[in-house]
């Protein structure tokens, strides 16, 4: 398999010229042209897409793989969500700029959002970075762009609506890395997007293309259900008492308590020893020296089936009490394997995938969660396992595809182009990308054509996905 990292240019540090960094982004177009990346065609040796997914659930919970396959049976767009380990196989074998950032890796339509930053002010970005690894600008925009595509034929919109909605994405991502290039160095790290700002787009969106009042509620709903899902609303959800004890309430598969599924020799009172010996190591993780989180005290933890791509891995939800039962946190451990990027382009550097995720997201995001960290255990199979931690809801908000109306979804699009600049600008070099994509449409459209020919291919691997189901070789249970 061909490597797009290994033909990076020379690096140049960030204190070089404007100039020389601008003209390294020119060469590249020398190298690979930017109409060289429209369309798409699989190679005849093209990797066996069930076959991947075969290989992927070898290291996922046994009994839960059914249950990601039924969520992705749904339509090609979740069937695509859960998809990205055929999508980086397929990205490997076509043309790279050869201008790395710190990819998201998963950068579809569904992992931007909202969510409360420490400063308490809701903002919008990428909320998702199971995947994160460095690579090519472009693989993150290809896979952001193709979303829009196919979410766009689940929403039955017409070929010339999807053609506008497409174009705003990559518009908006080009446009953005222009004003970020030509930006002062702290003004494009320190540059965030607060849902006030996107809810005056909104509303200015609906006055200029004299649409209904339909987007704007719907924003606003969204901004204000966000704000309702913090700890307390999680609280009521998910615990209660047994016997003058909180604990997590039980409903299997989906959420099984820890002592369910350890079922050792150990005595409640050893395991949970040892939870508090792994929550003090996570904490050293952490950026703050006096964090709250010594405040706090373990009371219990369930595994709990999260997402459509991640249904598999191992993932625990941790009750913990503050001041007394009336002050709960609930954290999310979620296990970090490979990124399906790694096996493409260059190892991870880290110790661990706890960490790459977590650094990869601090460089990404503007603002990132105070509980934020990473650590490793011993699981099932007596395997050390990587594990990255963050608080399970905080102010969390995001678009439902299944809803988009075509006005509303091309200001989603253009905003989610601009914000994978945002984060891209951040930890690649904003000047070397803004002088490759330049002014012109050429990359847009490029891009453009890309995500209708990879569509046509999501739904031919859909269908193959799905033939697997109904022949038996893929097993499905709906819960």
């Amino acid at each position: 398999m061909s490597n797009p990292s290994a033909t990076v240019l020379d690096a140049v540090t960030p204190s070089a010229g404007i100039s020389e960094r601008r003209e390294i982004g020119r060469a590249a177009r020398e190298r690979t042209p930017r109409s060289s990346h429209g369309g798409w065609a699989p190679a005849p040796d093209r990797l066996d897409p069930v076959s991947l997914l075969e290989e992927q659930a070898e290291s996922r919970v046994p009994e839960l793989i059914p249950v990601r396959h039924a969520r992705m049976r749904v339509s090609p767009f979740t069937f695509y969500r859960g998809a990205a380990l055929l999508m980086a196989a397929d990205l490997a074998t076509i043309p790279s700029s050869g201008l790395t950032v710190q990819l998201c890796g998963d950068a579809h339509l569904s992992n931007f959002g909202l969510f409360g930053s420490p400063e308490r002010r809701l903002v919008f970005d990428i909320n998702d970075f199971d995947e994160t690894h460095p690579g090519p600008f472009e693989w993150d925009l290809k896979r952001l762009v193709a979303s829009f595509e196919i979410a766009g034929r689940h929403r039955g919109f017409t070929d010339a609506e999807r053609r506008s909605l497409i174009l705003a994405a990559t518009r908006g991502y080009r446009e953005h890395m222009l004003g970020a290039s030509a930006a002062s160095v702290l003004d494009a790290w320190y540059e965030t997007l607060d849902a006030e700002q996107v809810q005056a787009w909104v509303r200015d969106e609906r006055t200029a293309a004299h649409a209904g009042k339909r987007q704007v509620k719907g924003f606003d709903a969204v901004v204000a259900k966000a704000r309702t899902k913090d700890r307390l609303k999680a609280f009521s959800k998910l615990a209660t008492r047994v016997d003058g004890k909180l604990r997590i309430i039980a409903d299997p598969p989906l959420i099984v308590p820890v002592e369910d599924v350890v079922g050792d020799d150990r005595t409640a009172e050893e395991l949970e020893a040892t939870i508090r010996e792994l929550l003090a190591e996570y904490q050293t993780t952490l950026l703050i020296e006096r964090h709250p989180l010594s405040e706090y005290t373990y009371v219990h933890m369930a595994r709990k089936v999260v997402g459509v791509g991640s249904v598999g891995t191992r993932a625990w939800i941790l009750l913990l009490t503050g001041r007394d039962d009336a002050d709960p946190l609930f954290l999310q451990a979620k296990e970090a394997q490979a990124s399906v990027l790694e096996r493409f382009l260059e190892p991870s550097k880290y110790k661990t995938h706890g960490e790459r995720v977590v650094r990869g997201q601090r460089v990404m995001q503007a603002s990132s969660d105070i509980f934020l960290g990473w650590q490793s255990a011993t699981g099932d199979g007596g395997l050390e396992r990587d594990f990255y931690v963050r608080q399970l809801n905080d102010w969390k908000g995001s678009i439902d595809p299944e809803v988009m109306v075509p006005n509303g979804a091309m200001l989603y699009a253009r905003i989610c182009g601009e914000t994978l600049a945002r984060a891209h600008a951040r930890s690649g070099d904003r000047i070397q990308i803004a002088a490759y994509l330049g002014k012109s449409s050429v990359f847009d459209e490029a891009i453009a054509d890309f995500a209708e020919a990879y569509a046509d291919q999501n739904e031919a691997d859909y269908r193959a996905f799905t033939a697997a189901i109904s022949s038996g070789r893929l097993e499905a249970a709906e819960i």
